[in-house]
């Protein structure tokens, strides 16, 4: 009988993954002006912006999936990790959007945004995860360059800043975790599914504490209600839809990292429309988040993040290295006599 060998699977190819991500990202950036917009237009504080943004991303999304006859979760597994997605992302929405209340927009996002691939790339050092060998550069590179791009509150107490950069610390944990967790898929839960149903218990989660903080009284009318269906499709539904998909491909630190889109596109976006000219340290920031990019998408198919780090194995069936081949005799021993080989 002829020895069976087991092919390994072909690993997949990064780049669809990358595209999802880079797509998510440039969709975050428009979540910051669209949101800033419904908050003027329905009389919303920052906090309510967040709890309505995750309510309608998500119900949106749920009511796409029971028009087009899609097949609600089932099982045990499949809503624990909707329950997991669901708190994660009300962690991270609730504790950012504080934390741009104690201080400013700047200090908020420059803390979340350049702590959470620091924190997925810790984790993998301690597990003994591999993430690509630029990662870490890039993740240095999108520090500095955040600083630049949205500089440091002034104007503030020590206790303040110091409260605000907690917060903004927990919302990146929370958004590290939400990248960790979203990277395991579970059988039989796809990743417009765990958006829609972990985003809806997200936003009921928010609703309470928004209510109490800043109040939910909503000026409907044609503009706001325009602008919170926006928000919740494209920066919310569609975005972390796409970001949840790509995140399995091309990994977490990656995914992490390419986050980094963000403001990058917000900060774009705000000199465009907004008349917010960006100055000459603001350049330097926006050229070192594209470089930190650059660095990530060019590194990413280096490694299939999230392996294990051991020493390479022989196929099964192949002898280890140094080790004659089965049926080869010993060094300095005499070949054996052959005789018919069966081959059926």
């Amino acid at each position: 009988m002829r020895p069976s060998m087991t092919i390994p699977a072909a690993r997949r190819r990064p780049g669809t993954g990358l595209l999802y991500l880079l797509t998510s990202g440039l969709l975050w950036g428009t979540g910051g002006l669209t949101g800033s917009l419904l908050s003027r237009a329905a009389g919303l504080s920052a906090l309510s912006v967040a709890a309505c943004r995750l309510t309608a991303g998500g119900v949106l999304i749920v009511i796409f999936l029971t028009v087009t006859g899609r097949r609600w979760p089932a099982g045990r597994a499949a809503w624990t990790r909707i329950a997991v997605i669901g708190g994660l992302a009300a962690l991270y929405q609730s504790c950012y959007f504080t934390s741009v209340a104690l201080t400013s927009v700047a200090l908020a996002t420059l803390v979340t945004i350049g702590t959470a691939p620091v924190i997925v790339l810790g984790v993998y050092r301690v597990t003994g995860r591999r993430a690509g060998r630029l990662a870490p550069v890039a993740a240095c590179l999108a520090l500095t360059g955040l600083g630049f791009l949205v500089g440091l509150p002034s104007g503030f107490s020590q206790t303040t800043v110091l409260a605000s950069a907690g917060l903004a610390v927990l919302a990146a944990a929370g958004f590290a975790a939400m990248t960790l967790t979203g990277a395991r898929p579970v059988p039989g839960l796809d990743d417009l599914t765990v958006t829609g149903f972990g985003f809806t218990l997200g936003g009921l989660i928010l609703m309470p504490l928004a209510a109490a903080l800043g109040g939910l009284s909503f000026r409907t009318g044609p503009e706001a209600v325009g602008l919170l269906i926006a928000l919740g499709t494209g920066p919310t539904a569609v975005a972390y839809t796409l970001y949840f998909r790509g995140l399995r491909q091309a990994g977490a630190s990656t995914a992490a990292l390419l986050a980094l889109l963000e403001p990058l596109t917000g900060a774009i976006l705000a000199a465009f429309i907004l008349g917010q000219r960006l100055s000459a340290t603001g350049i330097v920031g926006a050229a070192s988040l594209v470089a930190a990019v650059i660095i990530t998408v060019r590194g990413a198919g280096e490694v299939r993040e999230g392996e294990p780090s051991v020493p390479d194995q022989p196929a099964p069936g192949q002898p280890e290295p140094g080790q004659p081949e089965p049926g080869q005799p010993e060094p300095g021993q005499p070949a054996p006599v052959t005789g018919l080989v069966d081959t059926c």
